[in-house]
């Protein structure tokens, strides 16, 4: 299997477990808990939603705008910035 379609597969897979906690506040909210425990699962997803968006910008950047993997190697990023890009895109996301 592709170092793409393995990164794929783990994409996939945390869309699932964001799913799965949608599903949960909606159980919650049926079931009348506590405003809370409702906030508590909402601020899970920001969290899971936000590490995805960090996920696909950081594939984004290191696949498509790096001078290490632009056929033409004129990058529109030099791999130093590239990197401090993604740390800032991680850092902002937390």
């Amino acid at each position: 299997m592709s170092q793409a379609e393995k990164e794929k597969q783990k994409l996939v897979a945390r869309i699932r477990r964001i799913r799965g906690q949608v599903d949960a506040i909606e159980r919650s909210l049926s079931s009348g808990d506590d405003c809370a425990d409702v906030l508590m699962l909402l601020a899970n997803i920001r969290g899971g939603i936000n590490s995805l968006m960090a996920e696909v910008l950081e594939d984004h950047i290191r696949h498509h705008m790096s001078p290490e993997t632009r056929s033409d190697k004129g990058g529109v990023l030099s791999v130093d910035l590239a990197e401090d890009l993604i740390d800032l895109v991680r850092a902002y996301l937390k």
